[in-house]
């Protein structure tokens, strides 16, 4: 039995393979790594690597278990993937599966030193991965001061690949004026520039406004999905494209009188009479209860306010003198309605919208 809700996503894969482009011509001298973690911000994780698939230098991921689902349908590029290993047992498939681990805390090194292979194919494969160094997050990251130890200890390590990668992640770099991102990348310069080794500390914003962050590898994030990573600065700005809509149907209109009340805690009162619509669309859909009052949708080639609060399954907009039929679509962002814009007036950010609305909307994919 099926459980979808009216409220969907689409999903625009042309716009995908846009983004990524723009990356590429931003950092034209690294490879790209764009991050599809938590299910690709909400895109599909299986279609937006294909998508992506023959453009992307490799990709990566949270956990482990989204990298093994990328294997699973044979995408074949390098996969890296944050968390690391929990277990021996993720080591085991990791190695099984050629999938690149990050390691970012001791005990990591110390189930690393114990690890033994279950078995050995015949090319005597090693693992890869990947040191993190804390150059000011504090968040995962070994202290800076260890890493060339750490670095020459693993080179010898007889199941460890002496193909290693060094990495960091920034805090700020979303603040073009935040001397935290410089000091990071001073930071990361000194401790690893006497490794000869492939670096990647650039995210989405790193790649914009940093391009001293770029080295060997980039990882994009926000900015793949149509976002801009820097609040500051809009996304047209970069040349990004919108990659998801969100819309619902209208199931409901209604006239009202001046003075009648509208939605929960009865917040909205009419001014005047007036003709409302109600959209099957609500928080339970990912569209964010936060948003501020008089917020836009676009319908029928207009913007239209939202009047009263979000509720779990619906909203409320004021329709005015627009023609309108039960069953049209409303945009609640997308096209018309950027979802840096919607994110800025729910007091939030594009990433979670993103996640929310695409791990809780059934999603239509177009080319």
């Amino acid at each position: 039995m099926s459980l979808s809700r009216p409220a969907h996503i689409r999903i625009h894969l042309q716009a995908l393979q846009h983004n990524l482009q723009q990356v590429k011509k931003a950092a034209p001298q690294a490879k790209t790594m764009p991050a599809l973690k938590a299910n690709a911000y909400g895109h599909g994780l299986v279609a937006t690597a294909k998508t992506l698939a023959d453009i992307a230098d490799g990709f990566m991921l949270a956990c482990l278990a989204e990298a093994l689902a990328l294997r699973d349908v044979h995408i074949t590029q390098p996969l890296m993937v944050i968390q690391g290993a929990q277990s021996d047992a993720d080591l085991q498939l990791a190695l099984e599966k050629n999938i690149r681990l990050v390691i970012h805390d001791e005990t990591q090194l110390k189930r690393l030193a114990n690890f033994k292979p279950a078995s050995q194919s015949k090319h005597k494969q090693r693992l890869t991965i990947t040191l993190k160094l804390d150059t000011g997050m504090h968040r995962l990251g070994l202290a800076p001061e260890k890493i060339q130890f750490i670095y020459q200890q693993l080179k010898r390590h007889p199941v460890i690949h002496p193909d290693i990668w060094l990495m960091s992640h920034f805090a700020c770099a979303d603040e073009p004026d935040n001397a935290m991102t410089s000091e990071q990348i001073n930071c990361f310069e000194h401790y690893t520039a006497a490794l000869n080794a492939p670096k990647t500390l650039a995210n989405s914003a790193g790649i914009l406004a940093w391009p001293a962050s770029h080295y060997d590898w980039v990882r994009p994030g926000i900015m793949l999905y149509g976002s801009s990573p820097i609040n500051t600065i809009d996304r047209q700005v970069y040349d990004l494209q919108t990659t998801m809509t969100l819309s619902a149907p209208l199931i409901a209109i209604h006239t009202l009188k001046k003075g009648d009340a509208v939605g929960y805690g009865a917040t909205w009162i009419c001014p005047e009479d007036t003709r409302v619509g109600v959209v099957a669309c609500g928080y339970a859909d990912g569209y964010p209860r936060s948003i501020v009052p008089m917020t836009s949708v676009w319908f029928n080639d207009r913007f239209h306010q939202i009047v009263g609060r979000v509720s779990m399954d619906v909203i409320i907009i004021n329709l005015e003198d627009t023609r309108a039929t039960i069953g049209e679509q409303v945009e609640l962002w997308g096209q018309h309605v950027t979802i840096d814009d919607l994110a800025t007036r729910a007091q939030t950010i594009s990433y979670e919208l993103l996640c929310r609305a695409g791990n809780s909307c059934r999603s239509v994919i177009e080319p």
